[in-house]
């Protein structure tokens, strides 16, 4: 670990909340912003919450929270933030036009080796850092929610980023304990956006068309596919679901995959099945009970990543 590191976190909801603790596990310094008062006001009690699970779930030592707890700091002004981190990561509001405005004032302050990672969730960086000067040290470092439990981050460069800085930001994802993947060019959604948007679409089609119900749907995924992605993706999933591996597999299906897309539905998923779908999770879990359903499953989660650090992976 090098403590001598600092990184910026600018933006403490959950994701910026949640990356300071990726950071400061991993022995750096964070600085953190956010203009919101409230936000920054809350910050304290989540992180003690936080750091207190991991270290009832085995991921870290009480010592090792205390002391990396003691390297965060929330700083009043955007300037304080950023003084010495050689690394940004911007977690603000989902918006180009929040997104622009903050990366122009980000370009001003930032010193002559800082790489700044956006959180964008799906917006490419080429819509909000063509005007920047240092243009070239921007791209989108996109996590998965939360990112200190779960290490996939989304490396999209620009087309003017500088291959160099997609390497650095590289390393210090891995550095971090974050399992970096590149993204060659961009897309809308990236990649995996784009992979949940399509199983997303179709349980929203299969539950509009009563083909089953919203908790079978769910079982389906939870009992059945998730098990196997939890260890390998789709691609060794099918080389390993055919006598001959990936081709046979394809040989085998490619045309029941095809007609399964003929005439599925486009466009936004409508109101009326939102509603509904609304209604059939409400009566399984009720509204009241969201807050504390999501720390049952982060609780799952650090029980997983507790679980995954003590396999032999080959």
């Amino acid at each position: 670990m090098n403590v001598e590191k600092t990184a910026a976190i600018v933006g403490v909801g959950l994701i910026g909340s949640a990356w300071s603790v990726a950071f400061a596990r991993a022995g750096w310094r964070v600085q953190m912003y956010d203009e919101r008062a409230a936000a920054c006001e809350a910050y304290g009690a989540w992180a003690d919450a936080t750091w207190d699970a991991m270290v009832a779930h085995k991921l870290v030592t009480a010592a090792d929270a205390r002391a990396a707890r003691q390297r965060v700091t929330l700083c009043s002004t955007l300037p304080d933030a950023l003084d010495g981190a050689c690394y940004v990561q911007e977690s603000a509001a989902e918006t180009v036009e929040v997104k622009t405005s903050l990366f122009s004032q980000l370009d001003g302050l930032i010193g002559k080796d800082t790489i700044i990672g956006s959180s964008s969730s799906g917006i490419p960086g080429s819509a909000f850092t063509e005007e920047c000067k240092h243009r070239g040290r921007m791209l989108i470092c996109h996590p998965v929610n939360p990112p200190h439990l779960i290490p996939l981050v989304e490396l999209v460069p620009t087309p003017w980023t500088d291959p160099e800085v997609v390497e650095k930001a590289r390393g210090i994802m891995t550095a971090i304990g974050q399992t970096p993947i590149l993204v060659r060019k961009e897309i809308g959604g990236f990649v995996l956006n784009r992979l949940q948007g399509a199983l997303l679409n179709e349980a929203w089609a299969l539950y509009e068309d009563g083909v089953a119900s919203l908790d079978d749907i769910d079982a389906t995924v939870r009992d059945g596919l998730g098990l196997r992605w939890e260890f390998m993706g789709p691609f060794e999933t099918i080389d390993l679901n055919a006598p001959g591996g990936i081709s046979d597999y394809a040989s085998r299906f490619r045309r029941m995959y095809s007609e399964m897309n003929n005439g599925r539905k486009k466009g936004p998923w409508p109101d009326d099945v939102i509603k509904r779908a609304d209604e059939d999770r409400a009566a399984l879990l009720s509204r009241s009970q969201l807050k504390p359903r999501s720390e049952w499953r982060d609780g799952y989660l650090m029980d997983l990543v507790a679980f995954r650090k003590g396999m032999k992976r080959d």
